[in-house]
């Protein structure tokens, strides 16, 4: 879990100066034509209508140029017909492989996996838009690590999207963000054997895997990479998830569970001050991360000043998830989740059996 040192952060910046040239063989032996980068792009797709099908053609047409894509699609037999029809026939288009597990996006993932034509898998959720230039200078930090872990960042920048904002920022005040999109090793995460399909938050189940397993995480909180915000239905229909979320990380959780208790006594007895420093400490938090890895350039201020509005938020959408954790789990997908993501420590147990 490091950041890039300054010689990886060199030959990033060297990457993305400079397309590859010739033709490549990657270190799973398949060769490379010499105008594609060495990666394989991964899409698990699972849609019940196509709303964003244009835009999302319009990405693949123009990356696939660019690096060799596989997209998982477990959309109905109807949108999966579509989605072939829409999209290049150099778009490899398959559905996904059995998996065990509830995620299906983890079945997706790792069929993706299972399929790349390079060592280098570049992970990604339907609405992450990487840049060619992106990619090499992920590709590059990849050269030292298992995992390469970047930041997300809505484009454009709805109200709420930049309510969500807020919480991206704490979570860089706090330590790195979890994007929608990783760059992994293909050999590290196979040799793992793949990764556990039955939790909520399987990015972080993934890193964890991949650390367990003995690989090496680089972060990159000043390499964002786009990201297409949700709906507004969509996005309330987030809120209680991602506080579940926090079940993978029990200091959180109970940092984040105790907030409304405390801002409740307060209010019952009048005593602003308990309530002026919890909403306070949350916007210094915030503040800490816009300024993070060159942040401030790219973070909108008023993201800052709504990390209070999403404390409150938070404190609420805990005990909803307290409560869903007791009588079965978070719905997800028609299914029900009951873990968020494995202990490192059960992980670690694991890769050594």
């Amino acid at each position: 879990m490091d950041q890039p040192t300054r010689a990886e952060t060199t030959r990033a910046q060297r990457a993305r100066r400079s397309p590859p040239t010739g033709r490549r063989v990657d270190l799973t032996g398949w060769p490379m034509d010499g105008d594609l980068l060495p990666a394989e792009y991964v899409l698990p797709l699972r849609w019940q209508r196509d709303d964003a099908l244009d835009e999302l053609t319009d990405y693949l047409t123009d990356l696939v140029t660019h690096v060799p894509v596989t997209v998982v699609d477990g959309s109905p037999e109807p949108l999966f017909a579509a989605h072939r029809a829409a999209w290049p026939p150099n778009v490899r288009h398959v559905p996904p492989a059995p998996w065990p597990g509830r995620n299906g996006k983890v079945a997706g993932v790792m069929t993706g996996v299972h399929l790349a034509r390079a060592e280098a898998a570049v992970i990604a959720d339907d609405d992450v838009r990487w840049t060619v230039a992106e990619l090499r200078t992920a590709l590059a930090l990849l050269d030292g690590a298992d995992v390469v872990r970047v930041q997300n960042v809505f484009r454009p920048l709805p109200w709420h999207a930049r309510w969500d904002t807020a919480r991206t920022l704490v979570n860089r005040g706090l330590g790195d963000d979890f994007p929608g999109t990783l760059v992994v090793r293909r050999s590290r995460l196979l040799h793992a054997g793949g990764y556990d399909g039955d939790v909520l938050f399987e990015n972080l189940e993934l890193i964890r895997t991949v650390v367990a397993a003995g690989g090496r995480e680089v972060r990159a909180p000043g390499l964002c990479v786009a990201r297409r915000p949700p709906s507004s239905r969509t996005f309330w229909s987030q809120r209680v998830r991602q506080a579940y979320d926090s079940f993978a990380q029990p200091a959180r959780l109970a940092a984040e569970a105790a907030v409304l208790p405390v801002l409740l006594a307060a209010l019952v007895r009048r005593r602003p001050a308990p309530v002026v420093s919890v909403l306070g400490a949350v916007t210094l938090v915030a503040w800490h991360g816009r300024h993070r890895a060159g942040g401030a350039g790219v973070f909108p201020a008023s993201a800052v000043a709504l990390a209070p509005v999403w404390l409150l938020e938070r404190a609420v959408c805990t005990w909803v998830a307290l409560a869903m954790r007791l009588t079965g789990g978070v719905p997800y997908r028609g299914r029900r989740l009951v873990r968020a993501a494995s202990s490192v420590a059960a992980l670690r147990r694991r890769a050594v059996l």
